[in-house]
């Protein structure tokens, strides 16, 4: 079943129709969003009873750590952002949008293989967690740079 849609560009208008594929590719690229956005939250409620742990500590070092903690969060805000951002303005079918899904997915897998060597290695159950989190949004981001 296809859907017309009307896309503007510039001064130009285009026509053309929204497949099934495209379709399955913004439900892909919009949960993989929704996945590592809702991460980003995840990421900030926790923050005071991160900060207690390290007690005692210097202040400085304290706003290192918030500061560390606190990045991965806009991190995990801005890759939404952008994943949202370019399947809106340029559709999940185009080769822009393609790109930054395989990208943004690259950036995660790194990101997993991050938390796996280093935090995962704790006895903190949302390190764990997050490498699988990570891998799997990349894997749906792959998938909807490919159909």
């Amino acid at each position: 079943m296809a859907v017309e849609e009307s896309t503007d560009i510039g001064p130009c208008s285009l026509r053309r129709s929204v497949t099934d594929n495209d379709l399955m590719a913004i439900t892909l690229a919009s949960l993989a969003a929704f996945l590592v956005a809702l991460w980003g939250v995840a990421h900030t409620i926790p923050t005071r009873q991160v900060l207690v742990g390290f007690q005692p500590i210097a202040q400085d070092n304290r706003q290192v750590v918030l500061q560390e903690w606190l990045a991965e969060a806009f991190t995990m805000w801005g890759l939404a952002g952008i994943i949202v951002s370019v399947t809106i303005v340029g559709g999940a079918g185009s080769h822009i949008s393609q790109w930054v899904y395989r990208v943004v997915a690259a950036l995660l897998v790194a990101l997993a293989v991050l938390t796996g060597l280093t935090g995962a290695r704790t006895p903190v159950i949302w390190f764990k967690i997050c490498p699988v989190l990570l891998t799997f949004s990349a894997v749906l981001l792959l998938a909807a740079s490919l159909i």
